[in-house]
């Protein structure tokens, strides 16, 4: 068996401590029992899409790009050259 070591506050340690005692267990089994449960329903969720998928039921919806601002857009055409710098330059004198 593995060992994890983290550090969280001393509030939510003692919030686990009570939880544990609440329920006769040790901080130990009922931490465990949490962290499995958080990475099973994350595999349930890609079960679920691979199945959908399969079945062609699963639907692809593209997430929206995110727009540029216009500073970061000429950044990435620094050192394209000369068209790209007449290109920008003509961009400039319409603003």
């Amino acid at each position: 068996m593995r060992q994890l070591i983290t550090r969280i506050d001393e509030d939510l340690h003692r919030r686990l401590k009570r939880r544990a005692a609440s329920q006769g267990r040790s901080v130990n089994a009922m931490v465990s029992d949490l962290l499995r449960g958080a990475v099973d329903r994350h595999d349930e969720r890609q079960l679920v899409r691979a199945r959908l998928r399969a079945l062609g039921r699963l639907a692809y919806v593209p997430r929206p790009r995110r727009l540029v601002s216009h500073d970061a857009a000429i950044a990435t055409t620094r050192g394209l050259g000369k068209a790209a710098s007449e290109a920008l330059a003509d961009d400039r004198r319409r603003q």
